[in-house]
């Protein structure tokens, strides 16, 4: 009796287990793909392991992230919403940094180039992470396949405009698709696309970094001046300040910040390689604070010099340093503005020169590139320090200010898109922006991108400016008028402008956003218009500083 019940378990067992294949089947077939039709290769160099590429094209990276971004799309097609982020996400960090693809774009196309396709990466990633439509997912994926292909072609020496090489057909089976990351080489067929490398021009940049010398040299030395120029600009202004105004002497601190921001730039990338940031949203985070801090205290030093423009503030200020000793404050706010300027563009300069360094070939052109850049950014230097020299007070520090401005509102934009790409800020931007504002090099340097989360805060900063230079005719010490101020405005800080005090400021506008400045603002407002003018003239006279207890010199012991 026994035999025949344990026979017809197996029986029973064996039924089910053929239900519940079938059932696995059918739902593969009704709802979705495959395990084998949604896993993807996280990293190119995984990709070359497992199709055993040896020499490849711009185009064939290019290809390998369009079967990436066609696994990212089924994921989230089969509700995977995680996954697929991370997928969209991996196409960024596994492919386009860690191949060298950003920085030869950098280097040989533009600058403009990289933010745009960093951006539209970014695009790719917010559908999943907002939990847009399966539609919108692809059409932002479709984009984003356009710009690859299109910058490919531009660095493959390829004359004709790139064309999104993603595919609907492969995403629903009807085409042959990549094997899966987990598969061995000798498992894994090549796909026929990629078994020979599609044909290049002439200038193709070689992808291992050997080839064309001169190549090479000319992206690094466009590199280190490109970005070495907007560090001159600021630590330019500064040392042509402080030797208009008589203070040679201080100009060590300005140097010894350019000085340690070189080092610590080293150190920096250094510190990023080995902690694994490099090519992460850890390094998209660190340079966007750094960004931001430099955005703070160029927007600082802008207005101050603003404030002194005119030859009788200016005078009525030194007298006021010499008096009170107070110089060395301000001296250290111009040097660790130059500390941030070199420091943002140095670490970036580093960061694009990592991936040439592959043999002796590009090691010679990176570094003659970098040296003849040096040399020419010192002409620069020298052309900005002595002609600003020269200039009269109220133009070179009307000049000097609107310089610093310009910077600030570059840095701005330049911080919250490094944010953007670290995934802390959302991304939105409609179609009316991109027509509007077109993607070159002007506006890439000048930080304007079509987002809203970057013209957003310039243009909040462009108002503040101009209210601050509006106010500038008024009169500072009127009452009223700072109450009135204060509670239009103060949600901005700019009554804080309006009576000279700019840290304050500075602080109500960075944290505008968060309304408490509005509250503050309007307290202060009700808080002058209720004082007395007695009242209000003490609270803007500076704060005596107590002088330094001199060390009194113990009296010699009487010799016995």
């Amino acid at each position: 009796m026994s035999r025949v019940r344990l026979a017809a378990a197996k029986n029973a067992a064996l039924i089910l287990c053929v239900i519940c294949a079938v059932a696995a089947a059918f739902g593969a077939f009704a709802f979705g793909a495959s395990a084998e039709d949604t896993a993807y290769i996280a990293t190119w160099d995984e990709y070359k392991a497992a199709r055993s590429i040896e020499k490849y094209t711009w185009n064939m990276v290019a290809d390998a992230e369009d079967e990436l971004l066609e696994a990212a799309y089924r994921l989230y097609r089969d509700g995977n919403k995680d996954e697929a982020f991370t997928a969209s996400r991996q196409a960024y960090y596994g492919y386009y940094e860690t191949t060298g693809f950003e920085r030869n774009v950098m280097g040989h196309i533009s600058g403009a180039e990289v933010s745009k396709a960093e951006l539209q990466f970014r695009a790719v990633r917010n559908v999943p992470k907002k939990g847009g439509s399966l539609e919108d997912f692809w059409t932002e994926i479709e984009k984003l396949s356009q710009i690859l292909h299109d910058q490919a072609n531009g660095l493959d020496g390829i004359s004709e405009a790139g064309v999104s090489g993603v595919s609907m057909d492969r995403v629903n089976g009807t085409a042959q698709t990549a094997a899966p990351a987990e598969t061995s080489a000798a498992q894994s067929a090549q796909p026929a696309e990629t078994t020979a490398a599609p044909a290049v021009g002439e200038n193709a940049v070689s992808t291992d970094g050997t080839g064309n010398w001169g190549i090479t040299f000319a992206a690094c030395f466009g590199i280190i001046l490109r970005e070495g120029f907007e560090a001159i600009l600021v630590v330019g202004a500064i040392i042509a300040y402080l030797v208009k105004s008589g203070n040679k002497n201080k100009l060590g601190v300005v140097y010894a910040g350019c000085v340690i921001a070189i080092i610590c730039s080293f150190v920096c990338a250094w510190l990023l390689e080995l902690l694994k940031f490099a090519n992460t949203e850890n390094q998209e985070i660190i340079e966007g604070v750094t960004a931001l801090i430099a955005v703070v205290v160029l927007f600082y030093v802008s207005n101050w010099m603003v404030s002194k423009a005119e030859s009788d503030a200016w005078s009525k200020y030194i007298d006021g340093q010499i008096k009170t000793s107070a110089e060395t404050g301000s001296v250290f706010t111009l040097g660790f503005t130059a500390f941030l300027a070199v420091f943002r563009e140095g670490a970036e300069v580093i960061l694009f020169y990592q991936p040439l360094m592959t043999d002796d070939t590009s090691r010679s052109a990176m570094w003659s590139g970098f040296g003849v850049g040096c040399v020419v950014l010192v002409f620069v230097f020298i052309a900005i320090r002595f002609f600003s020299v020269k200039l009269p007070i109220k133009p070179f520090f009307l000049g000097t200010s609107i310089l610093m401005f310009i910077m600030s509102i570059s840095f701005l934009g330049a911080g919250i898109k490094e944010l953007i790409e670290g995934d802390v800020i959302s991304y939105t931007s409609p179609d009316f922006l991109a027509a509007i504002i077109p993607s070159n090099d002007v506006f890439d340097v000048l930080g304007i991108y079509p987002c809203y989360e970057t013209l957003i805060p310039q243009l909040i900063l462009i108002l503040i400016t101009f209210l601050i230079f509006v106010m500038m005719k008024w009169q500072r010490n009127n009452r009223k008028e700072a109450g009135i101020v204060a509670l239009i405005f103060g949600g901005l800080g700019i009554h804080k402008f309006y009576i000279g005090k700019y840290g304050q400021g500075i602080l109500y506008a960075v944290f505008c956003w968060s309304l408490i400045p509005f509250f503050l603002g309007i307290a202060d407002g009700i808080h002058y218009l209720t004082e007395t003018d007695e009242q209000f003239a003490e609270e803007l006279a500076p704060k005596p500083k107590k002088p330094k207890k001199q060390k009194q010199s113990k009296p010699a012991a009487a010799k016995n």
